[in-house]
């Protein structure tokens, strides 16, 4: 027996529908920053809290909350250890692409950075990745920041990305790294992705409850000074890491 429905109540239920919708779609960004799929790459589980609104997206060997109004991530989080830096990895693809799962009005493209004068710089490196799958991955433009490109390629990838992965290799439990980048200089692209001012990378040793960060100013000038403290980084960046007190 067909059911008919009246085009009065069609009218209603479509209404209510769009209503629905609306409503989903005015919810704040990071009330969706859950990490369902990846909760396991934070201490014991748990989340960052900041003031500022993103998408959360899971990957391989990272996870990402990312910013649809800056054009790049707030902080990225790594699980490493000893096993994972140890093994074979893939060869550096290099094949950089397009975020599918963000809307284009909420992507970096791939031409923002074309002439720009600022590399794609990764916030988990290509370098930290311990299979094919893994590497490919590393590449999504929701993984970069307009970095400059003396530090990208010397203070940033010797004395900070090379150091925590020596680090990681020699630590007995799990290292959580998070990478991410404050302040504005500017914008690059037709999408106005913001040059930040500043890169941080913080490392927190479970094993030994203990945490630094590195902070480097994003030019090819930089400098590099001594590791800051935990409490400053949350200062800082107004980024509450959720680590407990971590020793200095």
């Amino acid at each position: 027996m067909k059911t008919f429905y009246h085009p009065k109540h069609l009218l209603i239920f479509n209404r209510l529908a769009a209503i629905v919708i609306l409503a989903v779609a005015c919810l704040p960004l990071n009330a969706f920053a859950l990490f369902d799929a990846c909760k396991d790459y934070f201490p014991s589980g748990n989340i960052p809290t900041t003031p500022q609104i993103g998408r959360d997206l899971c990957f391989n060997s990272f996870a990402v909350f990312y910013s649809p109004e800056h054009k790049k991530p707030i902080y990225v989080v790594e699980k490493l250890n000893r096993v994972s830096l140890e093994s074979t990895h893939p060869k550096r693809s290099n094949q950089f692409y397009e975020e599918a799962r963000l809307s284009f009005r909420e992507r970096s493209q791939l031409s923002d950075y074309r002439g720009s004068g600022y590399d794609r710089g990764h916030n988990a490196p290509a370098a930290d990745m311990m299979n094919e799958q893994a590497m490919s991955q590393s590449f999504s433009l929701a993984n970069m920041m307009p970095q400059a490109k003396l530090n990208n390629q010397g203070i940033w990838a010797k004395n900070v990305e090379r150091a925590t992965r020596r680090y990681a290799i020699r630590a007995n439990g799990n290292i959580f790294v998070y990478t991410g980048s404050i302040g504005s200089i500017g914008s690059i692209g037709k999408n106005k992705i913001t040059i930040p001012s500043h890169l941080f990378k913080l490392v927190f040793d479970q094993d030994k409850n203990k945490a630094w960060a590195y902070w480097v100013e994003n030019s090819d000038r930089a400098t590099m000074g001594p590791p800051i403290d935990y409490e400053e980084l949350i200062n800082r960046t107004g980024i509450d890491f959720q680590l407990g007190n971590p020793a200095k």
